[in-house]
């Protein structure tokens, strides 16, 4: 197929799907370089880079947040409290609960746009009709594993930050997956891939979620440019015979969904058959809108 049709094939069906089911996370404005956020009972205010436009701070929310990040010059930066707040403390998200606590680098432990996707994986796993085995990477806190552990999946939770998946145990724990089969898995991602195609280890699903820029162990650099192609091949390699579905995240604001679409295309249809979807995700406003928080590529087999 012609790289250009192909393309365009993939182009048309960006879109931007919001996160609208949420009842304990809200994102009440967005101007001025900043989000204002409700996480439970907790507002907080933090930077964010899509946020060019400067509609005015009216919400009365903003003169009465209890916690706002200060971004330092020399990198990261800190908190200022306006209240005193727990360490952390619990949102719901159906019958997901996670732990939410304000990080050095301006998260907190969990992206509420994902839902959307949590949403989706679990469909898929619903709808399959067959035990379904998932790999998820770069897996964080757990959202998408408890996502796919709750609609039935077998799911193996990858990720390098022992800190990481220990709060992602507690979120399963918290949510009462704590004896679902979930394998904990504390490693390099692109490592243990290769280990389980070695093994001979195969999968009915793959979530990958790689970090726009880092450092490895040894101090090398991993940029998601340079990375992501060799990267998704080995991924791809890990599927079994008759996968159901690949999912592909980023939050490069560089990487056009279209981008990773294309990528999907070109790796997964001619060996499996099946669709590829591209969009943007995000979360709706409540003055007006939707702020867009992240680009997903997905292939299903229909």
């Amino acid at each position: 197929m012609d790289i250009m049709i192909l393309l365009y094939k993939v182009e048309r069906r960006v879109a931007v799907r919001a996160a609208e089911n949420w009842k304990d996370y809200r994102l009440l404005d967005a101007s001025d370089g900043d989000r204002l956020e409700r996480w439970g009972d907790v507002v907080l205010q933090r930077p964010d880079p899509q946020v060019i436009w400067q509609r005015g701070k009216d919400h009365a929310s903003w003169g009465q947040v209890d916690a706002l990040y200060h971004r330092s010059r020399q990198g990261g930066g800190r908190w200022e409290t306006r209240r005193k707040l727990p360490k952390r403390w619990q949102v719901t998200y159906g019958e997901l609960r996670f732990y939410v606590s304000p990080t050095g680098f301006k998260h907190t432990g969990l992206f509420p746009e994902q839902a959307v996707n949590w949403d989706w994986y679990g469909g898929q796993i619903r709808g399959a009709g067959r035990p379904v085995r998932v790999l998820n990477l770069f897996a964080y806190t757990g959202g998408a594993s408890l996502a796919c552990a709750a609609a039935g999946a077998g799911v193996t939770h990858v990720d390098a930050s022992k800190g990481m998946v220990n709060w992602a145990r507690e979120n399963a724990a918290e949510s009462g997956l704590g004896e679902k089969p979930i394998r904990w898995i504390v490693d390099d991602c692109e490592k243990y891939v290769a280990r389980e195609i070695r093994r001979e280890s195969f999968y009915d699903a793959v979530i990958l979620d790689p970090p726009s820029y880092g450092r490895g162990p040894g101090g090398e650099v991993w940029k998601l440019e340079e990375k992501l192609w060799p990267l998704l091949k080995l991924c791809v390699s890990v599927l079994g015979r008759s996968p159901l579905f690949f999912a592909l995240n980023s939050y490069t604001a560089g990487l056009a969904p279209g981008v990773m679409g294309y990528m999907l295309e070109a790796l997964l249809p001619p060996r499996f058959g099946g669709e590829v979807h591209s969009d943007e995700i995000g979360l709706p406003i409540e003055t007006g809108g939707v702020l867009p928080c992240g680009a997903t590529a997905l292939w299903c087999k229909g």
